[in-house]
């Protein structure tokens, strides 16, 4: 097996980019309330979407930033809205292999069990949204989505997760105390909190690394993390 060098830099709210040695891969590419600018990325070999709310599915950065036939990977109900090259909409439970990186991408769970709109209905229902695991040569990456603490998570702690991006900021999603809890469930190797909507992070860290000997690494926006 090939051992490939990854980065992972945090850009913003839930956007990261992740890049081997030979793709450039986003996940929620987005300018939409997170003051991001559109110059700051790259081309990209491949982009993933969790779901369709703005600040996650940017659909006029994406076509700015994809090159000519790189694929988006996205839930079903956003297949219409992205026009021209590669569109695959994986559900969760499903899994398709990386075009030219020695990898494989899942579909999880992601869904809100506590977090609703005043008419009773999740911010973001079951079916709705999807997290994605990356299997980057021998690496494993979890990027949650917008969740909450769902039991889908146990599953995880079979696979193996070397890095796991977690939503920490308790708006529409897991607050610190259940990100740690998930924590505790999934046991990855390193945890980056993500979408913490002023959270504190190192009460996440704290919380964390006293309970178990899960490493949390907590980014700024533009710092990157090189997994070894």
């Amino acid at each position: 097996m090939t051992l490939l060098a990854i980065t992972i830099r945090y850009l913003a709210h839930a956007s990261f980019q992740i890049k081997t040695e030979d793709q450039n891969i986003y996940i929620d590419p987005s300018t939409k309330n997170t003051g991001l600018k559109k110059d700051a990325f790259e081309p990209a070999d491949l982009i993933l979407v969790t779901h369709g709310h703005q600040d996650h599915f940017d659909k006029d950065l994406i076509k700015k930033i994809r090159k000519m036939g790189s694929p988006v990977i996205a839930p079903l109900n956003l297949k219409k809205e992205i026009k021209g090259g590669i569109v695959w909409d994986l559900s969760p439970g499903q899994f398709m292999k990386m075009i030219t990186s020695d990898g494989t991408i899942w579909a999880t769970e992601a869904y809100n069990v506590k977090r609703f709109r005043p008419n009773g209905e999740p911010f973001h229902p079951k079916g709705f949204g999807v997290g994605f695991l990356l299997k980057i040569g021998e690496k494993r990456i979890y990027h949650a989505g917008d969740t909450d603490l769902i039991p889908e998570m146990e599953k995880l702690v079979d696979v193996g997760v070397d890095v796991a991006l977690l939503p920490s900021g308790d708006t529409y999603t897991m607050d610190i105390n259940e990100a740690a809890e998930a924590v505790l469930t999934i046991k990855p190797k390193i945890a980056i909190p993500m979408h913490l909507k002023g959270a504190d992070p190192i009460a996440f860290k704290e919380k964390v690394e006293s309970q178990s000997d899960t490493k949390v690494v907590i980014l700024s926006e533009g710092e990157e993390y090189t997994l070894e």
